[in-house]
């Protein structure tokens, strides 16, 4: 059902009413008339292209607590690197206040995405909230696709508004009315902040920062020239109050990755698998990575949740809930029960159970094979696997479960053999010295 617009422009000039409540709202009177509500992001969309159609937010520029105009400054600064003494160039990220012009500096050493989010982020912790309208520029780092009605937002950019629960709505492409506000404080920052350092050298950017929260501080506090108070006075009196609340977390960081889900219904992100529901096998999903989760998605509906492996590779997280009934029969043993199992069996069962598992660097990628070789039992009798393992090892000393699996089934682990294994100088064969981990080697 199409949201009315009208409505969610008039409401949005109201204090405390966020994007948020007006579509939980939508999707109750949806629900009510057995109607399909939009998703969020869609609905932020349409209300968006809705603004930038009837320059709607024009009506609500000066409105305490709805917009915040976000930007980089044109002029740089610079920081002196302490290694080669060579002039590095650094770039001021600014936010300002429409209402109150409060503002918020920070210098970055680059324009990526990572610096454009953390400069949010760090100005709705310095505001204590955030308003109901972002208004950036067009920049790539905000804007992937530039367009007079409907501009494509950033991924990471428009999942950052939502976090937060405001809206973004990008100037028009060369119209600085769209966001008188940050063009004026932007000319002004150069004037009070990074004029005012150009004769101080810095080394680091934490160096830089500091001086600039200085500078900062005197900038808000200076008082107008045509009205009585500051940018302070104005926020704390007037602003402030009418701010959304931030969330218990600030925003984290994600970057985003396309993947097949394998036949193993696990998901490769660098080097670490991290499983999904198995019906997903062979389907692409999206990945959202960050430093401490990874979230998997599917047509935009989260269909799985792992913490991030850190610091090892060749590591697997496996939710058993993703698994096929078949599989969960053996997802909660170890090795050692494995090889508790085998040895009831007999002690050639024991010492290709311990083999397989000894022949996989990470323990856990041998469970289905040695799950898989015990089970032979059931089908073949515990004599026979025993028998079945003792002749394997008369070949070889790693039998796999395949070798194991085609003796019972050619019926060789019948016949008389005339070289037996002796198990104990057979067991000897796996016992893994300090050479084998890169110990030192003894001396002879």
């Amino acid at each position: 059902m199409p949201p009315d617009f009208e409505y969610v422009h008039k409401e949005l000039a109201r204090n405390g009413v966020t994007m948020t409540l007006l579509w939980d709202e939508y999707c109750i009177q949806c629900r009510d008339i057995s109607k399909i509500p939009y998703m969020y992001t869609q609905f932020c969309k349409l209300y968006r292209d809705f603004a930038m159609k009837n320059k709607a937010t024009s009506h609500i520029h000066r409105k305490p607590g709805d917009t915040c105009e976000v930007d980089w400054a044109g002029d740089t600064t610079s920081l002196i690197d302490n290694v080669t003494g060579e002039c590095i160039d650094v770039y001021v990220f600014v936010a300002a206040l429409t209402c109150s012009s409060y503002a918020y500096v920070e210098a970055f050493l680059n324009m990526d995405t990572e610096s454009w989010i953390t400069g949010h982020i760090n100005a709705f912790r310095h505001f204590g909230g955030v308003t109901r309208i972002l208004v950036p520029d067009n920049l790539k780092t905000g804007i992937s696709k530039p367009h007079p009605v409907d501009p494509t937002i950033n991924k990471v950019y428009q999942e950052m508004a939502e976090y937060y629960g405001t809206v973004v709505i990008p100037a028009r492409v060369k119209m600085p009315r769209d966001k008188p506000m940050v063009e004026s404080t932007v000319d002004t920052i150069s004037t009070w902040i990074i004029a005012a350092l150009r004769k101080q050298q810095f080394f680091s950017i934490g160096d830089l920062n500091r001086e600039i929260r200085k500078k900062l501080l005197e900038f808000n506090s200076k008082p107008f020239q045509k009205k009585p108070g500051s940018r302070l006075s104005a926020f704390l009196e007037e602003e402030k109050m009418h701010l959304i609340p931030l969330p218990a977390l600030p925003y984290e960081l994600a970057t985003w990755k396309i993947a097949t889900v394998q036949f193993n219904y696990h998901v490769s992100v660098e080097k670490n698998y991290y499983s999904v529901p198995y019906e997903y096998i062979k389907h692409k999903v999206d990945v959202r990575m960050t430093k401490r989760v990874i979230e998997i998605y599917y047509h935009h509906t989260r269909i799985a949740s792992h913490v991030r492996l850190l610091g090892k590779t060749g590591h697997y997280s496996t939710n058993i809930d993703h698994m096929p009934d078949k599989h969960r029969d053996y997802a909660l043993w170890d090795g050692d029960r494995f090889i508790r199992w085998a040895a009831a069996n007999g002690i050639h069962t024991e010492i290709v159970v311990r083999s397989i598992l000894h022949s996989h660097k990470i323990e856990q990628q041998a469970y289905k094979s040695c799950f898989g070789l015990l089970k032979l039992a059931d089908k073949y009798s515990v004599t026979r696997l025993e028998a079945a393992c003792r002749r394997a090892l008369s070949y070889t000393p790693n039998p796999s479960y395949r070798s194991i699996q085609t003796i019972l089934k050619n019926g060789s682990d019948k016949l008389v053999e005339t070289a037996a294994v002796e198990p104990k100088k057979q067991a000897q064969g796996f016992v893994r010295g300090a050479e084998y981990y890169g110990g030192v080697k003894k001396n002879d």
